[in-house]
């Protein structure tokens, strides 16, 4: 308790802080308000309220988009990379169902398939059934679906994948299927899909949980497609690999969230199992909620990471699934999947810091804390950190000691939540069941969910420093308009200096910050 409190009261610091150091000109930061009509918010970012139920109070900037896993390159295997991945990627708010019934199972995403593959999400969760003729993807119960909870047939939403492959010849992508079709049936709607040219081959994926073939190797040899089923069998019937082969997946639904703890689902490998060399962390609710999304996507996602780690043989998640994957308080999931990857490439808190790792070939754990100039925006849509850093304030070195493991010191327990209040509209109950170890469920899995009575905690919260700091583009304050046209090169000198210092605090602070949280 006192671990979480001593947590809290750094991250609200950083918070208030960071709100000290606002200025009102160029794109706005992560946390900083905004406004919907307009937004205003930096690249990677977009504008959004958190405050229960969703769309009411003010406006602020959250993250979208994570850094490119690939950003130091592709000559590590596939399973040293981390994906943000979205739960039921097909069941988005406002859709109206093709054959014209009302849909009335909640919905977990936002945007369409297209544009969460745009913004950089890797893998996708699928949940596939043999209705009206064809292969529906349904967000329903009792392995059925139905009419109100139909989405979208399945070669609609693959087609989009093709069409992101097609236009990105350096992406890979990774389908979960969770399977209630009969044998044959997925294969030929991957191949109706024109998808099989980039399906990566059941005789090439690793055995006993050795390592995938290099990521460049992958891309090379256009193998850019990797999916999964939950069924066994479909080796033979449909040519898709059983997912339990080849992965370890953490407890979805109540049992899931329980902080401190990772346990495995009923279907899935132990998760300290070595046999399967991927890691897929869960982390949602059974009743999907924006509100819930809002107040734990962030900082109580980073801690996840750390219990999930600790419970896979010290492995951190290759898969980051969640809901409402653009809700949160600040960093949100795309800066768990940050996180993820720069521990899993260079032992470093953020994949922002193996710059130097990857390229020079210094010592893992050796982490680039970037000096001198200030900051310029990234052109990039990731809300990438800026290449250059300022040095005012912070470590004395440009670049960290390397640790002498992943974690010094004890672990601490996930931050406190805050006190529930009611979910938003989007948090109607879900027509799923609840989850069992036993009993239909371990046949033929359900849902993976998990409850939704968390609220979303206040805009001060835990999670948008580490994301401001570290996570966003810097803002051009010396191409500001706000500035008179009869400025002297001094008041430009001026600003420029004042961005570099709050750019540096900030950018010190989401160390100071993500390290505690891992710690």
């Amino acid at each position: 308790m006192a671990v979480g409190r001593r947590r809290l009261s750094l991250l609200a610091l950083g918070a208030a802080i960071a709100a000290s150091f606002a200025v009102a000109s160029g794109a706005a930061l992560v946390g900083e308000t905004c406004s919907a009509a307009s937004s205003g918010c930096g690249a990677g970012l977009r504008c959004t309220t958190c405050v229960p139920p969703p769309g009411t109070g003010p406006a602020a900037c959250a993250r979208t988009t994570p850094l490119d896993p690939k950003t130091h390159g592709t000559g590590l295997p596939f399973n040293k990379y981390s994906w943000l991945t979205t739960h039921n990627s097909f069941a988005v708010v406002g859709t109206k169902s093709p054959i014209g019934s009302a849909i009335i199972s909640p919905p977990n995403q936002e945007d369409t398939v297209a544009a969460q593959l745009r913004n950089g999400v890797g893998g996708l969760m699928l949940d596939a059934y043999d209705f009206n003729g064809d292969v529906w993807l349904c967000h329903s119960f009792g392995g059925k679906c139905l009419s109100f909870t139909a989405y979208a047939t399945a070669l609609a939403v693959l087609k989009d994948v093709k069409a992101f492959l097609d236009s990105s010849p350096s992406e890979v992508v990774t389908v979960f299927v969770e399977d209630y079709t009969a044998p044959g049936s997925l294969g030929k709607v991957f191949k109706a899909a024109d998808l099989n040219k980039f399906m990566f081959p059941l005789d090439k994926m690793p055995k006993n949980g050795g390592d995938w073939p290099l990521l460049k190797d992958m891309v090379a040899q256009n193998h850019r497609l990797v999916v999964f089923t939950s069924k066994q069998g479909r080796e033979s019937s449909d040519g898709l690999a059983h997912e339990w082969n080849y992965v370890v997946e953490n407890q979805y639904g109540s049992e899931g969230l329980v902080e401190g703890k990772c346990g495995k689902r009923a279907e899935s490998k132990p998760m300290d199992s070595t046999a399967q060399s991927l890691v897929l962390m869960n982390f949602f609710t059974t009743n999907p909620s924006q509100s819930w999304a809002c107040g734990n996507n962030s900082s109580p996602l980073v801690a996840k990471l750390k219990a999930c780690y600790d419970a896979s043989a010290k492995r951190w998640p290759n898969y980051i699934a969640v809901d409402f994957y653009m809700r949160s308080n600040g960093g949100g999931a795309p800066l768990a999947t940050d996180v993820a990857n720069g521990r899993i490439q260079c032992g470093c808190d953020s994949i922002a810091y193996c710059k130097a790792v990857l390229q020079a070939n210094a010592p893992f754990g050796t982490c680039v804390m970037p000096s001198s100039a200030s900051p310029s925006p990234s052109p990039s849509a990731a809300a990438a950190p800026p290449n250059t850093w300022p040095s005012t304030p912070g470590p004395a070195s440009s670049v960290a000691p390397p640790m002498s493991s992943p974690f010094p010191g004890p672990a601490a327990s996930a931050p406190a939540r805050t006190a529930p209040s009611s979910p938003g509209p989007a948090a109607a109950a879900s027509p799923k069941s609840s989850p069992s170890s036993t009993g239909p469920a371990a046949a033929a899995p359900i849902s993976k969910n998990a409850p939704s009575t968390s609220a979303s905690p206040p805009k001060s919260s835990s999670s948008s420093p580490p994301a401001a700091a570290a996570t966003t583009p810097a803002r051009n304050l010396e191409a500001s308009n706000e500035a008179p046209a009869s400025s002297s090169v001094a008041s430009t000198s001026a600003s420029a200096a004042a961005s570099s210092q709050r750019w540096s605090f900030l950018l010190v602070l989401s160390s100071l910050v993500v390290t505690t949280l891992l710690s």
